[in-house]
C-alpha cells in the first residue's frame, strides 16, 4: 500500500478517509493538530481548554467526514469547526460570568516553533513582547479576535477566512483594520506602562 506523502493534498487526504482509509485521518490529524491548538489557544487564552476543542474538532470530523464536500479547501472546513467551538466555550464562560487573570500568564508555549539561533536575551525580550501581544489580542472582542488569529497569527487569506466565518469579505477587511487599530492602542499603552514602570 502506497503510504501517503506530504504532497498528498489535503482534499486527496478526506476523500480516502471519506472511503474508510484510517491511515488519511491521521495522516490530516498530524498536518493540523498543532496549527489549530495555536489558534484555539489564542482565541480562548486556557491551554487545557484549547486541546478539549482540538480534540472534539477531529471527533467531529471523524463522525462527519461525509459532509465535507470538496467545494471548499480542508482547512477552510476544519478552522470553522475549530472556531465555532472556541466561541461556544466563550459564550458558556460569559454565561457563568468566568474570569481567570491565570489565563493571561501561561508559560506553556512548548507547541510554538522555537528559533534555535536567539540567544537567552532575546528569548526573555521574545517571551515579554509575546506576553503583551496576547493580553492585547485577549482584549479584543470575539469578532475582531477571531479575523486577527487567523489574519495575522495562521496566515489565511482574506477570501479563506470570509469563507470560514462566514462573513462578506468587506466585514472581513474592516474587522481586521478595525481590530489592528485596538490592537496598536493597547499595545502602545502597555508599553508605554512598562516603560513609566521600570525607569
Amino acid at each position: 500500500m502506497k503510504k501517503p506523502t506530504e504532497k498528498v493534498t489535503d482534499e486527496i487526504l478526506i476523500a480516502r478517509f471519506q472511503q474508510g482509509d484510517l491511515q488519511a485521518f491521521d495522516t490530516l490529524v498530524r498536518r493540523y493538530k498543532d496549527q489549530l491548538l495555536n489558534y484555539v489557544y489564542r482565541f480562548v487564552g486556557n491551554r487545557v481548554d484549547a486541546e478539549d476543542i482540538i480534540q472534539e474538532t477531529f471527533l467531529r470530523v471523524f463522525k462527519n467526514k461525509h459532509y465535507y464536500k470538496e467545494i471548499a479547501k480542508f482547512s477552510t472546513w476544519v478552522y470553522t469547526i475549530a472556531g465555532n467551538l472556541a466561541k461556544t466555550e466563550l459564550r458558556r464562560r460569559k454565561r457563568r460570568k468566568f474570569f481567570s487573570v491565570s489565563n493571561f500568564v501561561n508559560d506553556e508555549r512548548d507547541y510554538d516553533i522555537p528559533d534555535l539561533d536567539r540567544n537567552p536575551e532575546q528569548e526573555v525580550d521574545g517571551a515579554i513582547k509575546e506576553a503583551y501581544i496576547q493580553k492585547a489580542i485577549d482584549k479584543l472582542p470575539p469578532k475582531f479576535k477571531e479575523v486577527i488569529l487567523l489574519r495575522d497569527v495562521q496566515g489565511f487569506a482574506y477570501e479563506e477566512i470570509s469563507q470560514i466565518l462566514n462573513i462578506p469579505l468587506g466585514t472581513v477587511k474592516s474587522r481586521v483594520n478595525r481590530g489592528r487599530l485596538k490592537l496598536q492602542e493597547d499595545l502602545k499603552f502597555l508599553l508605554e506602562g512598562e516603560i513609566k514602570h521600570n525607569s
